[in-house]
């Protein structure tokens, strides 16, 4: 068995994980975070990827409105290689109260959010894809994040403070003298035991929140609301576009790289359901109708794929209903709730927040521990974002390179760019035409950014995550795993085989029309080119 020594233990790879990982590292503490899956495998890599103005929850939720506008501010400072300007509008509808926009307006200026009434001439000058029958429209200051690249950099900033992350390993128990947490023991993918032994322990698991805390003996009961989103095939919008009326399904569309994404539902389920990513039939027409009612273009696009996430709830005011139920930030100190000293749940809030719940957290622990050091997360910049230069002029530092080809790998990576990108021919190769991944940024990923397979590449990089889906990149990925990764060739084939079943998932949902002819098409590459089933099946046989 393996033994570690720690301060604290953080369970949960999601953004406020990873969060608070790196803000514990920065004032000086050791820490292992512990991860089942990959990171942001949870609900953080589940959302449509909106970086808040907070306008959403104005009418509503004051405090949450204030405090997305406040890190609206922040990440835009201190992550700006994650972050695309947009910017957003709140459009009416002939069905819609006309009298929510004027709520709306006060809202935001009660929260601090810049919010401007413009004409709608000025509305379809910004997004001329906008439905022309609006009947009234504002600006705010939404974009998009990109909450794969937001987590992996926090991860990468602990990393390189020292801190140690264990993906792919599941707690299995949570060590207690007495009164007190003293650790967990966790399994590894291998089946390898691992201890990791701290006075200090940080459920940062969402959702899976209550079955951590079940290992203590504690219940922390949670309304899990399961929410659906639709990706179509192009980006058919510039800006954010939301329907101004109080939040329902299919009231916003969010263009995100080369795509844009219509969401989002919100279907109470029960909590052994937590794990069952299904998208039903009806949840797919409402996104689909409400979406062309905002964009009537979307009647003309080809679905590509569909999924959803699980929204980590926990009724604190006795509340317990989907949409009811406050998206506020719910920070437990388990001494005062339960008797439990040294473990402590951060749970709610949303990606926005993520920064804001890692420095209540860490503050918490570091008073437990009695360390006096402050948080400095809001002041200094995530790895890509050390300094702020301009895609041009980035571009011109690698000539000889295609502008484009640089231009995709600064936006996704920033200034780590610098670590990525060389004059070799074979580094700047292109592996994923629909976004642009060269094999010297899955080189980069696989080596430096804790990718054990291509689903967790796909996070890192965004291959496989445009319109074809995998379907022309996903065998070359593979590939390089034999290359960069050390995976045996047998081992790149499961990889394979386990990506674009992952992807299929999505897929599946949304079968009909070119979609279906698009996945004919993979099927042919894959099993009737490459005979996929045929190698795993002789796979099979053999174990």
């Amino acid at each position: 068995m393996n033994r570690i020594e720690t301060d604290v233990i953080i369970i949960g790879g999601g953004a406020t994980g990873a969060g608070t990982a790196r803000d514990l590292s920065m004032r000086g503490l050791r820490c292992v975070l512990i991860e089942k899956n990959d990171i942001a495998s949870g609900t953080t890599g589940r959302n449509h990827g909106l970086l808040h103005s907070g306008a959403r929850y104005a009418v509503k939720d004051h405090e949450s409105a204030h405090e997305c506008m406040r890190e609206n501010k922040t990440l835009r400072k201190i992550a700006w290689h994650c972050i695309e300007d947009t910017g957003g509008l709140f459009v009416t509808l002939p069905e819609d109260d006309p009298g929510y926009h004027r709520l709306l307006l006060e809202g935001c200026r009660y929260a601090g959010i810049p919010a401007k009434e413009i004409s709608i001439r000025k509305a379809l000058q910004l997004e001329p894809n906008l439905n022309p029958g609006i009947l009234s429209a504002m600006t705010v200051p939404d974009g998009t994040i990109d909450p794969f690249r937001l987590t992996s950099s926090n991860m990468l900033d602990a990393k390189e403070r020292g801190a140690i992350i264990l993906t792919h390993t599941r707690v299995s128990s949570i060590l207690k003298e007495g009164s007190k947490v003293s650790g967990v023991s966790c399994i590894t993918k291998n089946g390898d035991v691992i201890e990791v032994m701290a006075p200090v322990i940080i459920n940062a698991a969402g959702v899976w929140g209550q079955e951590v805390c079940a290992m203590a003996d504690i219940k922390l009961p949670m309304f899990p609301s399961k929410g659906s989103m639709l990706i179509i095939d192009y980006r058919i919008n510039g800006v954010v576009v939301n329907r101004c009326r109080p939040p329902a399904d299919g009231d916003i569309i969010v263009p995100g790289d080369t795509v844009s994404l219509i969401g989002t539902t919100s279907k109470e389920i029960p909590y052994d359901k937590i794990d069952d990513y299904t998208i039903d039939d009806d949840e797919i027409d409402i996104l689909l109708s409400d979406g062309e009612k905002l964009i009537p273009n979307v009647k003309n696009t080809r679905a590509l794929r569909a999924y959803c996430g699980v929204r980590p709830l926990v009724a604190v005011s006795g509340e317990a209903e989907g949409r009811n139920i406050s998206r506020g930030i719910v920070l437990i100190d388990h001494k005062e709730r339960d008797g439990l000293d040294g473990l402590i749940t951060i749970s709610g809030g949303k990606l926005m927040t993520y920064r804001l719940m890692a420095e209540k957290t860490s503050d918490l622990a570091c008073k437990k521990l009695g360390v006096k050091k402050k948080c400095k997360t809001h002041k200094v910049p995530l790895p890509g974002s050390e300094s702020r230069f301009s895609s041009g002029r980035t571009v011109k530092r690698f000539s000889g390179i295609p502008d484009s080809v640089v231009g995709s790998t600064f936006y996704r990576h920033g200034q780590r760019l610098r670590n990525i990108m060389t004059g070799e021919k074979k580094n700047y190769r292109l592996i994923c035409e629909c976004e642009m991944v060269t094999e010297g940024e899955i080189e980069y990923a696989i080596k430096k950014l804790d990718v054990k397979d291509l689903v967790d590449l796909r996070r890192r990089t965004r291959i496989g995550m445009g319109p074809c889906q995998g379907e022309l990149c996903a065998y070359r990925g593979a590939g390089l795993f034999h290359e960069y990764g050390g995976t045996t060739p047998e081992g790149s084939v499961e990889l394979l085989h386990d990506f674009l079943e992952e992807r299929w998932k999505g897929i599946r949902p949304v079968l009909w029309g070119d979609g279906l002819r698009e996945s004919e098409f993979t099927y042919w590459i894959y099993q009737g080119l490459f005979g996929l089933s045929h190698v795993n099946n002789k796979k099979k046989k053999k174990g």
